[in-house]
């Protein structure tokens, strides 16, 4: 994720990783954010994890009306019976109210599907139930508008994760691109990045496969901690570079033992700071410690809104982290060419579907077909190998050098 969009200038992004069974979402500016204390399954715990926010919108979500509202989610259909139009007797999802809308077409899939595995996507079944279920619901809606609503539904669920790890710790979303990875992704990217007032999209090539890919690429890394719980003035912080250099070694060994080159390995180091009588700490760089009360004041402020000056500071934990043994393949550019409206007889179809209210025609692209600064304006689709991206109207999107879609 943070590879492609450093090579297309983007230094703030935001993760947006939509699969058949939930959303994930997650921050980046310069660096991951991380937490440090977690709750899994009502169990506390004092581990490192990257901090991802997970709520139940996938493509999977399950379409219900419990006797007052439309709901979406929070179970999943998974993939087994998976979605009603999967044709294995599935609940309607997320999925099969994109396929009602026209944004999924059966005509672009492999016959994959039944209890066999050979037969096409079913999309003759979604009329009569979206039918049904907007009867349940009420209000003269139409089965269009259910399905439609539905989308909405789970964009607002996935739009709400994402001010939780943006603006609900003090960051201005408006100012991030949105990095698109997962299969269902591509389908709600536009309607997301609408209702969040982000402008710029990322869509890697390989998008729909990206966290094997990005899996396939990670450095290892080894973590070192130890509690402090000292105050920012006492002298024997003086001594936290020597402690650091010690827990650096402990983790460089651990990454030479699974086969990591020295020169390959990249060490980190920084101090978990909190106001004295709370438990709220943040990770700043470890340096001299005037240089480390000013950074997080300031990452106080952003985060919190505010800054008590007065308190005295606590060095909570001191931790080392040293990583190394990606892989280093690069991505190699096409020849840069200058934006251009691509033609629309270069549409491979052209397809009516329902989005905001309305009926749109859209033209569909293969990707494969496409040149470097190709811009293709929507409504229109733009068919991978692994996904379905459809570019919503008032969007357009432009083929990057670097092979993504901007």
């Amino acid at each position: 994720m943070a590879r492609t969009a450093q090579r297309l200038g983007f230094d703030h992004v935001i993760g947006f990783d939509m699969g058949g069974t939930s959303t994930d979402v997650s921050h980046y500016s310069g660096s991951f954010e991380r937490s440090f204390e977690n709750e899994v399954a009502g169990v506390r715990m004092r581990v490192p994890m990257l901090a991802v926010e997970t709520v139940a919108a996938g493509g999977g979500s399950i379409i219900s009306n419990d006797g007052s509202r439309l709901r979406v989610g929070p179970e999943s259909a998974g993939a087994n019976p998976g979605p009603m139009c999967y044709r294995r007797g599935g609940p309607l999802t997320v999925t099969d109210a994109n396929v009602m809308l026209g944004k999924l077409q059966s005509r672009w899939f492999p016959n994959v599907f039944g209890k066999d595995g050979d037969q096409p996507l079913d999309d003759t079944k979604l009329g009569s139930a979206f039918e049904d279920l907007a009867g349940e619901v009420g209000g003269n809606l139409t089965a269009l508008d259910v399905a439609d609503g539905a989308v909405r539904i789970a964009v607002e669920n996935m739009a709400n994760a994402i001010k939780k790890i943006s603006v609900g710790r003090g960051h201005d979303v408006a100012k991030y691109a949105l990095q698109c990875f997962g299969s269902a992704a591509g389908q709600h990217a536009c309607l997301v990045a609408d209702t969040l007032a982000i402008d710029t999209i990322l869509i890697h090539p390989l998008s729909g496969v990206l966290s094997a890919f990005g899996m396939g690429l990670a450095d290892l890394r080894a973590s070192r901690e130890v509690t402090i719980e000292t105050d920012l003035t006492d002298p024997h912080v003086d001594a936290l570079d020597e402690k650091s250099t010690s827990l650096a070694e402990e983790a460089t060994l651990q990454l030479q033992n699974a086969g990591v080159a020295t020169p390959d390995i990249t060490i980190t180091k920084h101090a978990h700071l909190k106001y004295q009588g709370t438990d709220s700490s943040l990770a700043v760089a470890l340096a001299d410690r005037t240089v480390m009360h000013k950074a997080f004041e300031a990452a106080h402020l952003q985060r919190f809104g505010f800054s008590s000056p007065e308190k005295a500071v606590v060095i909570a934990t001191l931790e080392v982290e040293a990583t190394g043994g990606g892989s280093q393949l690069n991505e190699a550019d096409r020849v840069p060419q200058d934006s251009r409206s691509i033609d629309p007889a270069k549409s491979f179809d052209r397809i009516t579907i329902y989005s905001g209210g309305a009926h749109h025609q859209a033209n569909a692209y293969r990707r494969k077909d496409l040149r470097t600064g190709d811009r293709i304006s929507g409504p229109a689709f733009v068919i991978e190998d692994h996904q379905t991206v459809v570019i919503e109207a008032g969007w357009s999107a432009t083929l990057s050098s670097g092979n993504s879609l901007v």
